[in-house]
């Protein structure tokens, strides 16, 4: 199983892991004994992290200042990796950005957010993991996408589509690896609401029904250990059963053939509100 990978003097790459739940997934490699890459525009951070990580048990710790969205940086640093350590075992592309976005936006925000939450993810993913197939030994793929890839919820279109595209590419990238018999394996990670700098929005306590990103970190551990492939996070106010229904709910807007984002119809949202409180045949 891919999960093997988390292992003593393996190296782990971590993409957006100066914090957040970049940073609290590292830790967790970082106990297990790995070389750990952190990857990240905020070099104003690579000291503590660094620092957090060595003190947690990394084996070795490297910090550079990457544009996921650069193929020619991203490729740098892969030859730089395996000259140094011979390879890549966990692969975790967890850079993102959500300035907000407006459908009809003209101010390269579309731009801005495709070309680093979707594109990096296809960077580091298409310059990495047939290393990682070639070592013949387990190996972990981790795509960070959001709900938002899922529902698509009305309000920020660029995002929305830049997770839908995460989402949809590790399907196919971990049916390839599947088909090719191969002992790496890859996961979708889908957050639910985590206190990060990316919701911060100039809170400085997180709020009641937040996760942190440690909470997130443990959680996706424990899923990979069950060798679940897609990591659907609760959090404090969202429960796992309402976010089934809200998916569900998505699809069958397809399969019945109603308005698309029906839920926030006025005519169908009634119908959700109670498609959403009924209790399942058991």
């Amino acid at each position: 199983m891919g999960i093997n990978a988390i292992a003593g003097g393996n190296t782990a790459v971590v993409t957006g892991g100066a914090a957040g739940i970049g940073l609290a997934s590292a830790l967790r490699f970082a106990k297990a004994g790995m070389n750990v890459v952190l990857v990240d525009l905020r070099e104003e951070l690579f000291q503590s992290a660094e620092a957090s990580l060595r003190a947690s048990g990394a084996a070795t710790v490297v910090t550079r200042r990457v544009d996921v969205s650069d193929l020619v940086e991203v490729q740098a640093l892969e030859t730089e990796i395996v000259a140094r350590f011979g390879g890549v075992d966990v692969l975790m592309c967890n850079a993102g950005t959500q300035p907000g976005s407006d459908i009809f936006d003209s101010t390269g925000t579309w731009d801005q957010v495709l070309s680093v939450n979707l594109g990096g993810v296809l960077n580091f993913c298409q310059t990495f993991v047939q290393g990682m197939m070639s070592h013949g030994r387990p190996g972990l793929v981790i795509n960070t996408g959001s709900k938002q890839g899922i529902t698509t919820p009305p309000g920020d279109p660029a995002y929305n589509v830049s997770k839908a595209g995460v989402k949809v590419f590790t399907e196919a990238l971990q049916h390839h690896l599947r088909e090719s018999q191969s002992e790496v394996t890859a996961h979708l990670l889908v957050p639910g609401f985590v206190f990060t700098d990316l919701t911060r929005h100039g809170r400085t306590e997180k709020p009641a029904s937040a996760w942190t990103s440690e909470q997130t970190a443990d959680f996706m551990i424990e899923s990979l250990k069950k060798g679940d492939f897609y990591i659907i996070c609760p959090d404090n106010d969202v429960s796992r059963d309402i976010d089934e229904k809200r998916m569900a709910w998505a699809m069958g807007d397809i399969i019945e053939n109603r308005p698309p984002l029906s839920r926030w119809h006025k005519d169908w949202a009634s119908s959700f509100e109670k498609f959403s409180k009924r209790k399942e045949d058991r």
